[in-house]
Order: structure tokens, then sequence, then C-alpha cells
């Protein structure tokens, strides 16, 4: 009877290790979580929306967003709900003067108050908390140089109106006692937010234009956008280590302010998109192993660079 005893046990053993290979119990198989990371560039940003276009038709998941001045304008739209064809609509209506005021001022020769409303009226929500795919939105510190994340809860609008506070035209915001500007100078393109948060895969679309042609600057935006241009140039390092594709859509002939041109930009965008949409599909043929999936964006690293994030949760 012993002997039966230790036969079982046994047995019982090596079904255990052949179904159990020591696997740990919280590893399951999925597909990976695929992150898209917008970049800054004004009108040019409209060629995100043909980027979203061709990803949703493909039935391509997008579970976070993170976006820098435009990007987090149109991120922002996308996460509460905007559908891709209301966008495309809302694109050909859009103009400067929607969003943008003269003023005067020693910070600035715009205030961008008016996108407060334009805003409200384009967004389906008003804050973090209740939009339908996380988002992070990129700006920074002026005082600092410290880069700003929102993201999880908070009033939308200000976040999205200091992420496009471009330096030098828009006036600086004050929020909670700090002074921000664009996030393009913390996160030209912020892929690095999303694989700090849990994304697997990350899209990052980069808008690289210069300002100026061979004639040279027409007026003192045209010198300012062509110095940030060049700085972007420069700093592309860091995010494209974080992504795992990069969309350039071809802007280079397009204008800064030319929202006029907006079928023509969307239509740049789809172009580089389904270009790649052989290597975004190969992520999805083959499921992986992952960790418990992260209803949550879990907490955000520190800055690869070793600057300080700040989490802003208005």
């Amino acid at each position: 009877m012993g002997k039966l005893s230790q036969v079982v046990r046994t047995v019982r053993a090596f079904t255990d290790a052949f179904v159990h290979p020591g696997a740990p119990e919280d590893v399951s198989f999925a597909r990976p979580r695929i992150g898209l990371a917008l970049g800054g560039g004004f009108a040019r940003g409209l060629a995100h929306v043909g980027v979203m276009k061709v990803l949703d038709e493909e039935g391509v998941p997008i579970d976070y967003i993170a976006g820098t001045s435009v990007g987090a304008v149109m991120g922002a739209m996308y996460c509460s709900g905007v559908s891709v064809r209301e966008m495309i609509e809302l694109a050909a209506l859009v103009r400067f003067r929607d969003f943008a005021r003269w003023t005067v001022s020693r910070f600035g020769f715009c205030s961008n108050d008016r996108m407060a409303p334009f805003l409200t009226k384009l967004l389906k929500c008003g804050t973090f908390e209740e939009l339908k795919t996380p988002l992070i939105v990129t700006a920074t510190d002026f005082v600092t140089g410290e880069p700003v994340l929102f993201r999880d809860r908070g009033p939308l609008v200000e976040a999205i109106r200091a992420s496009c506070a471009y330096p030098g035209m828009f006036l600086p915001l004050n929020i909670n006692g700090r002074l921000l500007i664009d996030g393009l100078l913390a996160y030209p393109v912020p892929s690095e937010p999303l694989k700090s948060s849990g994304a697997d895969r990350v899209i990052s679309v980069y808008l690289s234009a210069h300002w100026v042609n061979n004639k040279g600057p027409r007026h003192i935006f045209d010198v300012i956008g062509q110095c940030f241009s060049i700085a972007q140039a420069k700093m592309c390092g860091a995010w494209q280590a974080a992504s795992d594709v990069v969309l350039t859509p071809d802007v280079s002939g397009f204008g800064y302010d030319q929202f006029e041109r907006a079928a023509e930009l969307i239509a740049v965008g789809e172009n580089v998109a389904r270009q790649a949409l052989p290597q975004i599909k190969s992520w999805l043929a083959a499921p992986q192993p992952v960790a418990k999936p992260a209803a949550k964006l879990p907490k955000l690293a520190p800055h690869s660079a070793g600057m300080g994030v700040s989490e802003v949760k208005a």
C-alpha cells in the first residue's frame, strides 16, 4: 500500500510539472499593449488624424496615447470618444484664429485663451477620469526646465493649453503656481512616458519640418520656429530609442498655420501609416507573454536623462 501511494505521488508530481512547467501563475499570453506618441507641429499635426484613420480602419487597437502640443489636442479628442470621421470633418473647419488671439505682452505675441471654449466644444468629456482611453499630456516647467506630465485625473483643457504654449508665440500658462510652456522642450515626441507607463509597443509620429526655406524667414515666428526645429532634430535619440515604429509624415511643404490644407495633411499621415502596417500588424499576429495587464497607467519611472518628471493631477 505504501509503494502504491508513492507511485501515485510520483505520477501527480510529474503531471503538475508537465502542465505547469515552472511558469509564474500571473503570466498570461495576450497581444501587446500599444501606445501612440504624437508630436507637435501646429497645423501639420493634422497628419496625426491620417495616422489614426489608418489604425482605426485596420483594427489596430490603441491602449494609451501621449501627446505634445497639437498632438495633445488630437490625442485628447480621440481618447474622449471623438471618432476619426468626426475629426476629419472638424479638421476642415479649423483655422488659426479659432484658438489664438493677438495680444500685447512681453511674454508672447498671442494668447491661447480662445482654446478653452474651442476645446470644450471639441472634446466629449472634460476630465482625465472620463476618458475612454488613457492619455498623457506633456508640458515643460519654464523656470526649471522639468518635464511635466498631466494624466489620471483633473481637467483636460488647461493641461492641453499648457502643452500648446509655444514659447515666444503663446503666453506661458500658470497652473498650480507653476509657469508652463509647450511640451516639445521636454518631449518632442512623448514615447518615453508611454514605455514607462506599460506600453509594450510604441508608435511614434514625428512631424519633422523646418520653418523656413532658402529665401529665409518672413517674420519673428519663422525665426523662433526654425530655432526650435533645429533643437528638436538634435533631440531625437531618447524618444526614438523608446519607439518601436517611427512615422515621419512628409510635411515639409506645409506652413505651420496652413489649416486650410487639412485634407492634404491627413492624406500624408495616411500614406506613412499604411507603409508601416505590415510591421505593426506583425505585433498582433503573435501573442506574447505579459504580466497581469494594468487597468490603469502605473507609476511613471524617472526621466531617462536623469531630469525629474512631475506628475500633475490638478
